[in-house]
């Protein structure tokens, strides 16, 4: 028998979304980190509109949204001209916005929600090597004390960085190389008078090419921004090349190190307001590269996050893909655990994410060489893609067979939120995200109708039985209808939000699965149809 269930190596984001998922759903986790504590340093900041959908189903947006500040757009300057203004604006049916969060306090929250579900962090406690086979993985920790411990455990997820041990470990492929460029980063106040919320792009350009940039990113406080410059001579590390190769991130050598006068600088020859840098929290030299890996994992091992991919920070992608990675596999690694996952459905993982992984890459490459204005794409469409609400998984082996395009989201596609569902008992409207949050599989089933939802006792019971009881259903009654549901949980369509964003007919069924992905739509629903796909996820 193994020591635990999983074993995570690595406790940034996308660790800790994976070891909460794990926890939340009674899963045994260690989750290990070579760190002795969180570095203080705000290196992934924006937070995109997705993983806001993904902490409010986790039972963490509150928090989030407390500590972050909104980011209300971008301000573009070029040789001290203002551009046009980015604004930063969501049809009104998304229920959050863009935000920027230090990694720091992401860490800290996603932390603390551990802890809630009973798990911790083993600081300074390194995974060293590891072996699987059909039946477990036996690795080997270094411990604080210097000593070392084996133990077993059914899975192991490599949440462990660029450089991660576990993608080494397994002798995956990372394909692709370092940017030329080098940068500095330095967490400041700045005593300008531009508005706040908006993010500054500063640059310098000759002859079509831009030869001095400053990037300014908003941070939580007084007039601070998390800003980012070329790094100047005496400071470049670009002769240095790290031991496995994989040139990303920030240098681990700390010395020498960008200073004030270093950041004020470049403010002199780029801001486009007169400005004086204060407060200097943290600096560092950074580099970037571009990498996927060749799959996203073997046997019972996987990896996530930047072990998985690498890409330059444009549109702050990067750790928002980490944490839907996690997300993703989160609940597939519980359900192996308790025996009710198919043959297929851990294998779903690379199928969904690795795709992601690679448009992200491709995107973002493709941006820091010729510019997010040269993005091909209409502006609303890549407002919604820069904020990952248009990724889904449409013909993947864990989403039902598409046929007939529906007015609403076909399987594969993200659910979408909508208000003003009302419990009999309850004298306010409610979200459709408040309905599934913390939630396993949730079957709506749709009634305009009065004969409909007694006809829908036995489609939930059948839907049940094949999901071993990791379901909610749910049944969502017409505005007009008040025909009672005496064994399953109802609300009403107050008015008419759900029928027009689900596009549903009556009778019909939606299956939302717990990362916020339609699985499966009926119409009428049916209870064999819907057991001949969650039998394709839980196996018969």
């Amino acid at each position: 028998m193994a020591d635990v269930d999983v074993l995570i190596a690595g406790a940034g984001p996308v660790g800790l979304t994976a070891a909460s998922e794990l926890c939340r759903r009674g899963v045994s986790c260690r989750v290990v980190d070579q760190l002795p504590a969180r570095l203080p340093y705000a290196r992934a900041v924006g937070v995109q509109p997705r993983t806001l959908e993904i902490w409010d189903r986790m039972g963490m947006v509150r928090e989030a949204l407390e500590a972050a500040v909104p980011l209300k757009g971008q301000l573009l300057y070029v040789n001290g001209e203002e551009g046009p203004r980015i604004d930063l604006r969501l049809p009104p049916e998304v229920p959050y916005g863009f935000a920027a969060l230090p990694q720091y306090e992401t860490e800290r929250l996603l932390e603390e929600l551990l802890l809630r579900w009973g798990g911790q962090v083993e600081r300074a406690t390194a995974l060293v090597s590891f072996e699987q086979d059909s039946d477990e993985v036996r690795a080997v920790l270094s411990l604080p004390s210097g000593s070392t411990e084996e133990l077993t455990a059914r899975y192991l997820v490599g949440c462990d960085g660029a450089h991660s041990a576990v993608r080494k470990g397994l002798g995956l492929s990372f394909e692709g190389a370092a940017l030329p460029e080098e940068y500095m980063l330095g967490d400041v106040e700045v005593d300008w008078d531009l508005p706040e919320g908006y993010g500054i792009r500063a640059s310098h350009v000759v002859d079509g090419r831009t030869d001095d940039i400053l990037v300014c990113i908003p941070l939580p406080g007084e007039k601070r921004y998390r800003m980012s410059m070329a790094t100047p001579p005496e400071l470049s590390r670009a002769t240095r090349a790290d031991a496995d190769g994989v040139t990303h991130g920030l240098s681990g050598d700390q010395s020498p190190v960008p200073g004030i006068g270093h950041i004020q600088t470049v403010l002199d020859r780029l801001s486009p307001r007169p400005a004086t840098a204060s407060s200097l929290r943290w600096s560092s030299v950074f580099r970037i590269s571009h990498r996927i890996v060749g799959r996203y994992g073997r046997g019972r091992v996987f990896v996530a996050g930047d072990a998985a991919h690498i890409h330059p920070p444009t549109g702050a992608q990067g750790m928002n893909t980490g944490v839907q990675d996690a997300f993703n596999l989160g609940w597939k690694l519980a359900a192996a655990v308790r025996g009710h996952a198919s043959a297929g459905l851990l294998e779903s993982y690379d199928a969904e994410r690795r795709p992601i992984g690679e448009e992200v890459v491709a995107r973002t490459l493709r941006h820091v060489r010729s510019g997010v204005q040269d993005d091909p794409a209409d502006p609303e469409t890549m407002m919604l893609r820069e904020a990952q609400l248009l990724l889904g998984y449409r013909g993947s082996p864990a989403v039902a067979p598409g046929g007939s395009e529906p007015d609403g989201p076909a399987p594969g596609d993200r659910a979408p939120d909508c208000g003003g569902l009302l419990y009999s008992l309850g004298t306010f409207p409610v979200r459709l995200f408040t309905l599934l949050r913390e939630r396993e599989h949730t079957l709506l089933l749709y009634a305009d109708r009065e004969d409909l939802p007694t006809s829908f006792d036995e489609v939930a019971r059948e839907a049940a039985r094949a999901a071993h009881g990791l379901l909610n259903t749910c049944v969502i009654l017409a505005p007009h209808l008040r025909a009672p549901t005496p064994h399953l949980p109802a609300l009403h369509d107050g008015v008419g939000e759900f029928r027009r964003a689900y596009g549903v007919v009556g009778g019909e069924a939606v299956l939302v699965r717990p990362d916020g992905y339609v699985g499966v739509r009926a119409a009428p629903a049916d209870g064999l149809e819907l057991r001949a796909y969650l039998e394709t996820l839980f196996g018969t």
